[in-house]
């Protein structure tokens, strides 16, 4: 961004501060380009002006909310949590979206840490960033970045992972990587905290001995969010899941590409495609992962596999389909599942209000029902439409849909609750 740009956000964020004190502005209104960062979460960290803003935040909406869990600190306070006797961490990966989350979440539950190395690639090493009032310079990830490090945050894609992961446990850090580089190594674990907390239980803080946890596919934790609390009653048999995933899933510069995609195409002009070889804005098509020879993408087999790892179960049926559709930053999912024993969908509604990380959304008087816009920035997976499949006889299978942000549960707060887990 420009520096004029910079300073006139920094001008809109002192306006949007003065309006959330008295009242919420409804979402459908048109937004430029400001005001749309605006609507993202004002970052607890500061920028160098050619960084967007990518943190979390509150969404805005006329409607009655439900219940859903914000982050734990005021959304413009920063929370101090520098503390000799806490773990020294490393980021790696700290300039891209989940990256800058990682800082977000790890600020916002007030996570408790010694030191902080901020690293990244060689062409961000020397800038600077500030993180809760303190200026840090970004280094370049090397070896010998994690001597000292007691927990590593990875979220810098599968061949960095790959290249420094297994380096970074021999020096003695536990790893929680959000890449797919090691996800289905049957020596690590792939951990979601509410629903296989157990798979790390053997992995000990302060021990002197690394190890690596894997956070799992962003599509993968918030559709097990919703069905394990039901898998856990009933056993689900069959699971078919249909995916409508956010620009955000392919990293920040897909979500620069779909904001300049859209004003391109209301201009009239011919809309840039870099990142994904066809129009995104206005559009949906299959999910840009590879396909196999089996006609299924990686995206999909990603949820077949991850699931039956984290339940434990090889012989639970899972299918998917992975669609990318314009939206920025929240992920949803259409979820049909098929029970072992019968569950009813007021039991089921039940369930889901009492599973930790879950609120339902499923008025269907006034058709409320989870939206990507009133998961984004939040904390909690929301879950609506919950209703018996009348395809199948009895009340042996259910039809749900989820919403969930996926850099917030669906990568950065994911990996610190981890962290948290080793505390």
């Amino acid at each position: 961004l420009s520096l004029s740009i910079y300073i006139y956000i920094l001008k809109r964020l002192q306006i949007y501060r003065h309006r959330l004190l008295k009242f919420e502005v409804d979402s459908s209104l048109s937004l430029s380009k400001s005001e749309i960062l605006l609507k993202m979460k004002v970052p607890t960290i500061a920028h160098n002006h050619h960084h967007q803003f990518l943190g979390g935040g509150a969404t805005f909406s006329l409607r009655p909310k439900p219940n859903l869990h914000r982050p734990t600190s005021a959304t413009f306070t920063v929370r101090m949590s520098l503390r000799e006797d806490a773990p020294s961490l490393a980021v790696v990966g700290v300039t891209g979206a989940v990256g800058q989350e990682f800082l977000s979440v790890l600020s916002d539950r007030s996570f408790p840490y010694s030191s902080i190395r901020m690293l990244a690639s060689k062409r961000s090493a020397g800038k600077h960033l500030t993180f809760e009032d303190k200026d840090y310079v970004i280094e370049e990830l090397t070896p010998e970045s994690f001597k000292g490090i007691d927990i590593a945050l990875f979220s810098a894609g599968g061949s960095i992972s790959k290249q420094f992961g297994r380096i970074a446990v021999d020096c003695g850090s536990v790893v929680v990587d959000n890449s797919s580089a090691f996800r289905m190594d049957e020596n690590v674990p792939l951990v979601i905290p509410e629903v296989n907390p157990h798979a790390m239980a053997h992995i000990k803080l302060g021990s002197g001995k690394g190890a690596l946890i894997a956070n799992p596919n962003c599509s993968t934790i918030i559709c097990l969010m919703a069905a394990t609390p039901l898998h856990r009653h009933a056993k689900v048999l069959r699971m078919v899941v249909s995916t409508y995933q956010a620009a955000s899933g392919a990293g920040a510069a897909a979500m620069e590409e779909l904001e300049q995609q859209t004003r391109e195409v209301l201009e009239g002009k011919q809309p840039t495609c870099k990142i994904f070889n066809q129009q995104y804005a206005f559009n949906l098509f299959s999910h840009n992962a590879p396909v196999l020879s089996n006609g299924y993408n990686e995206e999909e087999m990603k949820l077949v596999k991850e699931t039956r790892k984290i339940w434990s179960d090889t012989n639970v049926k899972v299918t998917a389909t992975c669609i990318r559709v314009p939206v920025m930053r929240a992920h949803a999912e259409s979820v049909n599942l098929q029970f072992e024993k019968p569950l009813d969908e007021d039991t089921a509604r039940d369930i889901l209000k009492n599973a930790p990380g879950v609120v339902v959304i499923d008025d269907r008087a006034s058709n409320h029902f989870p939206t990507p816009l009133e998961v984004s920035n939040k904390d909690d997976v929301a879950v609506g439409r919950i209703r018996r499949d009348v395809s199948q006889d009895g009340n042996y299978g259910l039809d749900i849909f989820v919403c969930g942000d996926q850099i917030r549960k669906g990568a950065a707060l994911n990996a610190v609750q981890i962290a948290e887990m080793l505390l």
